[in-house]
This record gives structure tokens, sequence and C-alpha cells, in this order.
């Protein structure tokens, strides 16, 4: 009979915990880069999903906002206001449908995320700069695939 109940015998043989691990310390330099802007991680995602879908040519909502960033409704929610009273973001009701919000970057919104977005992506090429490409490329098949809504 086992005398610990990990599954396990370290606790970097646990994917779920390294996992976790790569993600405190990943998060840990995007707050730091993110620091002298007065925004939070969740708020720079939200403003980059808005302007990737203004560059598309695609209305953003708050339930797509949701969808795609995988936060949940109450960040996403609070996240909106604080970026509104920042006036970084508009929200208005769809004309189609009342109960559909739609989110648009003001001048200021736009300026500030086109700034950061080079910003943060210098942040993901030095971290993830320490594995090669191919090893990146596997990395981010892996973790589409478990980022899937439904996993196959």
């Amino acid at each position: 009979m086992s005398k610990t109940p990990f599954g396990f015998e370290k606790p970097r043989d646990s994917p779920g915990f390294l996992l976790w691990q790569t993600t405190i310390v990943w998060q840990g330099l995007i707050k730091k880069a993110l620091e002298g802007y007065g925004l939070s991680h969740p708020q720079f995602v939200i403003l980059a999903i808005t302007l990737w879908f203004n560059i598309h040519d695609e209305v953003a909502t708050q339930a797509l906002i949701t969808a795609w960033s995988k936060l949940d409704k109450m960040t996403v929610s609070s996240s909106l206001k604080k970026l509104a009273a920042l006036k970084l973001i508009r929200r208005k009701e769809d004309t189609k449908d009342t109960r559909v919000n739609t989110v648009v970057l003001t001048p200021k919104g736009k300026e500030l995320i086109s700034q950061l977005i080079p910003v943060i992506e210098g942040v993901d090429e030095a971290f993830f700069g320490h594995i090669s490409t191919p090893q990146q490329k596997n990395l981010l098949g892996i973790l589409e695939q478990l980022t899937k809504e439904d996993p196959e």
C-alpha cells in the first residue's frame, strides 16, 4: 500500500503541476510588462480580442469576448466596466438585438493596445524562445487540443 496519496513520485512528474508553474511564471512576466500601463492581463486580452475583431471587420460582443478569452463572465463584465471608465472602449446595445452588448475600441484604446501588443509578443518571444521552433509548434498543437471546448 502506498504511503502517499500522490499519483507521482515527484511534483515535477505531474503535468498539471508543471503547467501551473509555467503559467505562474509566464503570467508574472506579463504582469510586469503591463504594470506601467495600468492594465491587468485580462483587460489586455479583452482589448486585443476587440482589436482582432475590429481588424477583421467583425463585431465584438461581450459573449464572443468571453468565449474567445475563456475568461469567466464576471471577469469580462468587470473588466469591460473598468476599460469603459478608462475610456479605452465603448459598450453599446446591438441595433438588432438589445440583449447583446457590442464592444468598440475608442481611439485611445486602439492606440494603447496597438502599442502593447508588440510588448506582450516580445515577452512571449523571450519566454518561449527557450524552446526550439519545432517544439513551439508542438506546444501550440498540444495547447490547442487541451483548450478545445469538446476535446476529442
